[in-house]
């Protein structure tokens, strides 16, 4: 079992940035796989990054590919996710995911580990 817990959320104005981490525990020297998803009222949850074990696979949502940033420092156990040039539409609750079995997957169903999310609000 790997426990997630994010951070770092808050409000922003349009053009801001912020910097989400998502900090696991417990079984972690298994390795795992993490995925940011987000989910805004009234809407479905998405995928916005994924990173791999040792952090050289990522990929991006088409929305956020050039300002969202993900990484990841394995000796502190944490995952970050830089935000730049945010908009109004990335307003939503942002959680981090992790997988030990399931490798670059977008679909937020295939993840078994979930934080509690932190909300991100951006005013325009």
């Amino acid at each position: 079992q790997v426990q997630l817990v994010e951070s770092g959320g808050g409000m922003v104005q349009a053009g801001g940035s912020l910097r989400l981490s998502c900090a696991a525990s417990g079984r972690t020297s298994s390795g795992y796989v993490v995925a940011w998803f987000r989910q805004a009222p009234g809407k479905d949850r998405e995928f916005v990054a994924y990173i791999g074990w040792s952090g050289v696979s990522t990929s991006y949502a088409d929305s956020v590919e050039g300002r969202f940033t993900v990484s990841r420092d394995n000796a502190k156990n944490t995952v970050y996710l830089q935000m730049n040039n945010l908009q109004s539409e990335d307003t939503a609750r942002y959680y981090c995911a992790g997988s030990q079995t399931v490798l670059g997957s977008m679909k937020w169903h295939e993840y078994s580990y979930w934080g509690q999310g932190t909300q991100v609000t951006v005013s325009s």
